[in-house]
């Protein structure tokens, strides 16, 4: 049995510590949950405690997820992360927290988009997975795809193999591939321009790999 002494006040970082440093065969021997200076117990505390630890890991001023625009409840890996140097164990952190409730069976309220089981398999993500984790882009994107191909090849886009990200609080321009400044977007390599797109936003900036990052097995 696992047993955790957590204060309200530091949740977060008192549950990592408490999780991430704890021996799987520990964790799947149950939970015991006590908040510092309460009485209660039991099945009903471990639901609260999983439910605010799940806020905590969620909420975007943390860093880790993103929520899709169009349905809040719905997450996928914020590229910048990296910004915290603790972020991969904080993912794993996160993988142990929610193989835990769904152990323990209890509903968290979160749900991780199609993306992100893409994105943690490194697998090939398309426009049509991204329309509900980025949907400017995604519309972006099909009207690169849809244009009258005159349109695109008059350059009235003016669009080269380049994407902008931001890193560390500054803007700087990553090419999407070798030379990628010096090519512009045409009708005839549009689609290139739109799948390097959405992999560079999607898989390349993403540092959760492997899967087992975030869900580090549970020996049996």
């Amino acid at each position: 049995l696992h047993e955790m002494l957590i204060d309200r006040s530091q949740l977060l970082a008192e549950s990592f510590e408490y999780i991430a440093h704890a021996d799987p065969e520990g964790l799947r021997g149950g939970l015991f949950m006590e908040f510092k200076n309460e009485e209660a117990t039991g099945p009903g505390v471990l639901r609260e405690w999983f439910f605010l630890v799940c806020q905590a890991i969620f909420n975007p001023q943390n860093a880790l997820f993103v929520a899709c625009p169009n349905d809040r409840r719905r997450f996928f890996p914020n590229p910048a992360s990296k910004v915290d140097p603790l972020h991969l164990e904080y993912f794993s952190f996160s993988g142990r927290v929610i193989a835990l409730a769904l152990m323990h069976k209890v509903q968290i309220g979160i749900v991780l988009d199609r993306v992100f089981f893409l994105q943690l398999a490194g697998q090939y993500v398309s426009l049509e997975d991204i329309r509900d984790a980025d949907p400017f882009l995604y519309n972006s994107c099909k009207q690169i795809l849809e244009m009258d191909a005159e349109v695109v090849d008059s350059d009235a886009l003016g669009l080269t193999f380049v994407r902008e990200v931001e890193d560390l609080g500054s803007r700087k321009v990553v090419e999407l591939r070798p030379g990628g400044k010096g090519i512009s977007v045409n009708s005839r390599n549009r689609k290139e321009y739109v799948d390097l797109l959405i992999q560079h936003r999607f898989v390349t900036s993403i540092t959760i790999k492997p899967p087992e990052v975030l869900f580090p097995k549970f020996r049996t």
